[in-house]
């Protein structure tokens, strides 16, 4: 579509000279730009998103499954289910691209073509958007910036101070409109964050967190391989967390729900929190190890901060591991490892 900028009042015409529904499907790798001379679509167009495969649908679906809209209806796993997982399973899940040409691809392989899907991004695709006179190499300097910190709330300072290595000169401001336009590139996605009722006197933090689009790409812009990550597990822990963030937004955007994040003035937070159209919600938190489900259960008691009187009560509590098992906890808190979680 971007290669055609009329194609949207063309079919809007189109669909507006019959009443047959569902007459075109049109897809894109960018947003075309909003004007005065095009139709917005409103009552046409239904815009549906896109995301990379699930961990689940790349191993082919798992054994054991724990259902999302499944836990919103009440339905838990099984007090216990040995599924543990070995550190290099989840290292070749964070890896292996949730695209679907590259699925069976090696590490390698696979690399050297996130690597040049950046580079396309950086030195074509963003310039079609904005006029942006920046060389490549800032735009690239950029993502691996936001790769570094992605499931972090985002810091335009800290993301401008590591582009000016190779842009000594650029401002905050720049960087915020080059963020807006890797999101419109659908390079990047931000999660953003969730404001209920609070029962204290604490002030909500509105900072949204930036993921790339699929883990394996922040990988390749890191230059992080199997290697690196086995030995730096903070790297892998965010490139996890980022993986199940992403997992998450599929199963719940399926649900047409969306996937938010919590923090306040207190220090208080929830990695992710499912909330859907009819005001149901869940509270997710992520740790790598399977070691750290109980560190996980006690992090989901910010959700006693939440005005449930107002908010009403989360429809599940669930930590998602790297390499721990399935369990259901005394308190009714799920743990299941991201590799088991299904819509």
């Amino acid at each position: 579509m971007a290669g055609h900028p009329r194609t949207l009042d063309l079919v809007r015409r189109s669909v507006d000279s019959t009443i047959e529904p569902g007459q075109f499907i049109l897809t894109g790798s960018a947003i075309p730009a909003d004007d005065s001379t095009r139709h917005t679509g409103a009552g046409r167009f239904i815009r549906l998103r896109q995301r990379t495969m699930t961990c689940s649908e790349k191993l082919d679906g798992a054994k054991d499954q724990v259902s999302i809209a499944g836990l919103f209806e009440g339905i838990r796993p099984s007090a216990y289910a040995n599924t543990e997982i070995e550190l290099e399973h989840v290292v070749d899940h964070i890896l292996r691209p949730g695209f679907p040409a590259m699925t069976a691809l090696s590490p390698e392989q696979s690399a050297d073509r996130l690597r040049a899907y950046i580079d396309d991004g950086a030195r074509t695709h963003i310039r079609r958007l904005a006029d942006v006179r920046h060389k490549p190499d800032v735009i690239r300097q950029l993502i691996a910036a936001i790769s570094r910190s992605v499931a972090t709330e985002v810091n335009y300072t800290t993301l401008a101070n590591d582009v000016r290595v190779v842009a000594p000169n650029i401002d905050v401001e720049t960087i915020s409109s080059c963020v807006e336009l890797l999101q419109r590139q659908f390079i990047v996605e931000s999660q953003q964050t969730w404001a209920p009722k609070l029962r204290s006197r604490a002030r909500l933090q509105v900072s949204p967190k930036l993921h790339l689009v699929d883990a394996s790409l922040a990988a390749a812009a890191l230059g992080a391989g199997p290697v690196h990550l086995r030995n730096d597990l903070e790297t892998l822990g965010i490139l996890f967390e980022s993986a199940v963030i992403h997992d998450l937004m599929v199963f719940v955007s399926a649900m047409g729900g969306e996937v938010r994040h919590y923090r306040d003035s207190n220090g208080k937070e929830i990695d992710a929190v499912a909330v859907l159209a009819d005001g149901r919600w869940g509270a997710i938190e992520v740790k790598l190890g399977g070691g750290q489900i109980l560190n996980g259960v006690k992090s989901l008691c910010s959700a006693d901060q939440i005005d449930t009187k107002t908010m009403g009560d989360p429809a599940f509590r669930l930590v998602v591991t790297g390499t721990g098992p399935i369990l259901t906890a005394d308190d009714g808190t799920v743990s299941a490892p991201l590799s088991a979680l299904s819509p």
